[in-house]
Formats: structure tokens, C-alpha cells, sequence
């Protein structure tokens, strides 16, 4: 860095001045500029300790943390800011631009390297917290659970540098959003697209308001998909809502990114790889390209994913398709070793990323997601696929405008998704000792579908609605009794409380009745559940239909392979747009 980008000749960046030891494995801050400075010199892991504190500031030398202010920089950001900001809460403060594609780049945090450095406190600052209240799950997340995000990112056309994209009054709604499944034992992610045009039903939505009061926005049938946010009122709570609804999958958290995440973490990273097999001029997203390979950072990289004339049938399908292949090379270039090796790469994309965050409360510091980001460093990017909802177009319009979920396609692969099912092959040598304690837990639940079965004229079971769709207990009542011969059946109505997976509760001497039960209806071994006695004759079983209950008949039993036809990729190949 010469003396005219610094300011001053003497201005110290702080981000140059830390060198990784090699001995150590550790970055080391040295200020070699006076003998008075030489005590200050102090590393830091390269992974960092969960919730850790900034390292104290020394009295010689400016914080580690960011580089230096520059001449004509304006405030320093974060922490130790002259006149900083307050932390956002809930809707009101300051007003951001949140971006038609940034959302997609908010789950590098999840899934990059910069997630060691993101402990320092300053960065609390930059991220802006909204209050889903149970929209999502409370308490962050579990170590033995799956963990799912979803990355969204709106059409609002708000903020400095950004007044030229498009409808600049627009309130901001779901224009990019990813289901981000992240695998109980973290060895695998799946990243599911939905699309914005997808007639779906949005659920009614409590909103907290600005004056700490709660506001149910009603229900609506028929909705376009990306309505579920900005219109009416409507929060990140009410998307994550609508996707529960939708796929039932619970959603834990989400992230929401602006538009500038795009430009700045592709300048912060250097540049993101892209390729493409053709030249391109689209004069709407103002992306020029000729044929071949490119390194785009800034406006060329926040072209290239808005751009929807440049590639395929120009249609928003087309375009998730090439926002996966950019957020897969930018995945590639984080992990890369020019990165992880440059403590100054991390503190730009520490800083820009955090810029960009608007999170749920669950997630909202420096801290829960340093730990989060330290549950999901290790997944081999291999074994993160990114694939799209299976739509077919409205049969309902002539002109094809919007679409609606296949569901020959859908089905099976939101069952692989709600199964923990990996859509791509774990190495087994990575995962030797998961598998073993896996194994023998999976031959224990396995143990419960061995043995004899009922005839289905003896199986006597109570039916409980516990958060499947309206009707579902008398319609699994029908089915029961007229499909599968199951007369001792019985529809008891809602149950006590919901849950979000259907469970079958017997007792020791009804294990036969479970399993015939469970061969008709597709119930996973995780859903049976016995007791300890034996049941008095004629008691029936009871049966909870969960969040994950499509129908009757509809096998609740994950496949273990994708339906043919699903598009995917994974993380770790290059693609070229085309």
C-alpha cells in the first residue's frame, strides 16, 4: 500500500501488520515501527475461540481489529467508532437496501472461511437484528440437529449507489431466497432455491411493530412467493412462515443481505471466478462479457447475478441457476489458500459481510454466529449442493408468468431434505467415527420395523391432527378404513400441542399393530415411539400427524436418491453459464 492510499507515509495498516507463524499455525500482530511498540506483539488463532473478546488495543498502535481510518474514509466503522451507529433492532432505524441477489451471499458467513474472525466486538455493530418472535427456533441451535437458515435477499431499490436498479419505490419483497440445510452431523448442506414466482399459500403472520406490540397479517391464497415479504406488512418472519408451510421444514433463522454484499465481498475477496460460453451484452443489467473466463468484482459481479437476459430462456429458473454458480465460485475462492492466508482478506470480508447482515435475534452477534460458522467450517464443498424447487408453469394462465410446484419431483425431494438425506455421496473414510455411533443408533431404531405384523383388521389406532394440513386427521381416518382395511380406527381431532414430525405411540404388546401401521402409512423407524407397560386389551394406539404430514398415503419415509430430473450442482465445480 503506497503513502497516498494510506494518507499519510507513516499511517500503519494494521491488517498488513499481521503475519501468519508458521511455527505456531497463528497470525501475529508485530508493530515494528519503535522499540516501545515490541510488548504490544501478541497472535491470535487462525481459528478463533469461540465468543472471544478483541484482543486489548494497544496504547501504541491502532486497533487490529479494521485497518486505520484513511484520508477522506469518513468514521471508522464498528466498535470504537467517533459518533458510531447503535445497534439496529426490529424494523425501524437505519434503512437499508436489501438486494434482488446479496441474500445469497449472507450464507458465506455459514459457510466461509471468514467466520474466525468474526468474534470481534466492534462488528456487533454493523448487523441489524429483527425479532421473528416464533417464527424460528429459539435458543440458537442444537449440536445434534440439523440446522436450517434461509438466505433471503429482496428487490428494494434503496441506498447510496443503488438508486439506478430498477422500481425504486418498491417495499422490498422475497426475490432470492435459499433454504439452507445444514446435516445434524455437519458433514453435508443442501441449498434450495425457491423460486419468486411460485403460487403458493401464505400462512397468517404476527409482525412485531415498531411500538413493541404484535400485529397478525391475515393469510392469503394464491400468493406469489416473494409477496411473503415487504408486501402488507409482512417481515422475515413471515417467509420463513410461508417456507415451513410449503415444504414443512422449520425453519431455525434467517439472513438478509443488501445489495452492496455483491459488490463488496467480491471486491473484498479479490474477484469471483465466473465462466461463460457465450459473449454477453444485456443492456438491463449493463453486464458486457465475451466468451470464456472472468474475474468480476463490484458493479460486474452484481450484474451478473441480476442479469436474466444474458443466459438460458432468459427466465427467473435460469437465473437461480446462475446466482448458484456465482455463490459456489465465491464458496471456492473463500476456502481457497490466497485467502485463508491473508489476514487483510479477512478483515474486508469480516467487515463488508457483517455490513450487509440483517439477522434474527436467535443469531444476532459476532458471537452466535462465530458459533454457528464453527459448526459448519469443516463441510467439504463437495458436499454442499445447491438445487431449485421443481416448478411447472401455471396451467392455470395462458401466459406463462408464474409457476407452481411439481409435485411428482417436489415431494420426494423435500423428504430427502426433512430425512437428513445428503443429495450427494459423504466419503465414508470422512466419516468413520459419526458413522459407527451412527450406525448403532440407526440398528436400535431399525430394531422397532423387525418382527411380526398385525393383520390390518386389528390394528386399533387414535388419529391426532398435530400440525398437519386442515383435515387431516378425518382424511387419514377415510383412507384408513377405506383403503387399508383398518376398521379400529378412530379421528380424534387436534391434537394437545403441535409437532413438527408425525409420531406413532404404542405400547410394548402393540408392536405388531405399529408396524403394520407403519408399512401402510411410510413412517420412518424415527417415529415410532414405545412405551415401557404393555397396554390393556383393546387400547388403541396413538397416532400424531406432524408438520411433515402431506396426505394420506404420502410415504413419510425419505428416498435416499433424487428424483431424476432435479437440477443440482455442487459447491466444488465450476460451471459455465450458458
Amino acid at each position: 500500500m503506497d503513502a497516498q492510499s494510506r494518507g499519510r507515509a507513516d499511517e500503519i495498516d494494521p491488517a498488513d501488520q499481521w503475519v501468519l507463524n508458521p511455527r505456531t499455525g497463528n497470525y501475529e500482530l508485530r508493530l515494528e515501527d519503535s522499540a516501545a511498540q515490541a510488548p504490544s506483539q501478541r497472535s491470535v488463532p487462525r481459528a478463533a475461540p469461540r465468543r472471544a473478546p478483541a484482543p486489548p488495543r494497544s496504547p501504541a498502535a491502532p486497533s487490529p481489529a479494521v485497518p486505520g481510518p484513511r484520508r477522506g474514509d469518513g468514521p471508522p466503522p464498528g466498535g470504537g467508532r467517533r459518533g458510531g451507529r447503535s445497534r439496529k433492532v426490529g424494523g425501524g432505524g437505519r434503512k437499508r437496501a436489501l438486494a434482488i441477489t446479496g441474500g445469497t451471499l449472507a450464507v458465506l458467513l455459514i459457510g466461509g472461511s471468514v467466520a474466525g474472525y468474526l468474534y470481534y466486538d466492534h462488528l456487533n455493530g454493523n448487523i441489524r437484528v429483527t425479532d421473528v418472535g416464533d417464527a424460528g427456533t429459539s435458543g440458537g441451535f442444537k449440536k445434534d440437529q440439523p440446522i436450517n437458515i434461509l438466505v433471503i435477499g429482496t428487490d428494494k431499490r434503496s441506498g447510496t449507489g443503488n438508486e439506478g436498479y430498477g422500481d425504486a419505490g418498491s417495499v422490498g419483497h422475497a426475490d432470492t431466497t435459499i433454504l439452507f440445510h445444514v446435516s445434524k452431523d455437519r458433514s453435508n448442506a443442501t441449498a434450495l432455491s425457491i423460486p419468486r414466482d411460485l403460487i403458493t399459500t401464505l400462512p397468517v403472520c404476527p409482525t412485531k411493530q415498531p411500538d413493541g406490540s404484535t400485529k397478525d397479517i391475515p393469510g392469503e391464497r394464491g400468493a406469489r412467493f416473494n409477496t411473503s415479504l415487504g408486501q402488507a406488512g409482512r417481515d422475515p418472519g413471515c417467509t420463513m412462515r410461508t417456507v415451513k408451510e410449503l415444504t414443512g421444514i422449520q425453519v431455525d433463522h434467517f439472513m438478509m443481505a443488501d445489495f452492496n454484499a455483491v459488490k463488496n465481498l467480491s471486491t473484498a475477496v479479490g474477484g469471483v471466478p465466473v465462466c461463460v460460453a457465450k459473449d454477453v451484452n444485456d443492456k438491463d443489467s449493463k453486464l458486457k462479457l465475451t466468451a470464456g473466463e472472468h474475474r468480476l468484482q463490484g458493479e460486474q459481479a452484481l450484474a451478473f447475478v441480476r442479469t436474466r437476459h444474458a443466459f438460458g430462456n432468459e427466465s427467473d429458473l435460469d437465473r437461480i441457476k446462475t446466482q448458484q454458480q456465482f455463490l459456489g465460485s465465491m464458496m471456492r475462492e473463500m476456502k481457497s489458500k490466497e485467502t485463508l492466508t491473508s489476514p487483510k482478506k479477512f478483515f474486508s470480508l469480516a467487515e463488508a459481510a457483517t455490513k450487509s447482515l440483517s439477522v434474527d435475534s436467535g443469531i444476532g452477534s459476532i458471537g452466535k454466529l462465530t458459533d454457528l460458522a464453527g459448526e459448519l467450517k469443516n463441510i467439504d464443498l463437495k458436499n454442499i449442493t445447491f438445487t431449485t424447487l421443481p416448478v411447472l408453469d401455471n396451467p392455470a394462465e395462458k401466459i406463462k408468468s408464474t409457476v407452481v410446484v411439481n409435485q411428482a419431483q417436489a415431494e420426494p425431494l423435500l423428504q430427502m431434505i426433512r430425512g437428513d438425506v445428503s443429495l450427494t455421496e459423504v466419503e465414508k473414510k470422512e466419516q468413520a467415527a459419526k458413522d459407527a455411533a451412527a450406525s448403532d443408533a440407526k440398528a436400535k431404531l431399525d430394531a422397532l420395523l423387525q418382527g411380526t405384523r398385525a393383520a390390518a383388521k386389528d390394528v386399533r389406532v387414535d388419529v391426532y391432527n398435530g400440525g398437519g394440513p386442515a383435515g387431516s386427521a378425518s382424511g387419514t381416518l377415510n383412507w384408513l378404513q377405506n383403503t387399508k382395511g383398518v376398521p379400529k380406527s378412530s379421528n380424534l381431532g387436534n391434537a394437545p400441542a403441535k409437532v413438527d414430525a408425525t409420531q406413532l405411540e404404542y405400547a410394548p404388546n402393540q408392536a405388531d399393530q405399529a408396524r403394520a401401521l407403519a408399512d401402510m402409512m411410510g413412517l420412518p423407524a424415527t417415529a415410532l415411539k414405545m412405551g415401557t407397560a404393555d397396554a390393556a386389551p383393546r387400547t388403541p394406539m396413538k397416532l400424531t400427524l406432524g408438520a411433515d404430514f402431506k396426505g394420506a398415503g404420502v410415504s413419510l419415509t425419505a428416498p435416499q436418491k433424487a428424483p431424476e430430473g432435479v437440477q443440482r450442482v455442487e459447491a466444488d465445480k465450476a460451471v459455465c453459464a450458458k
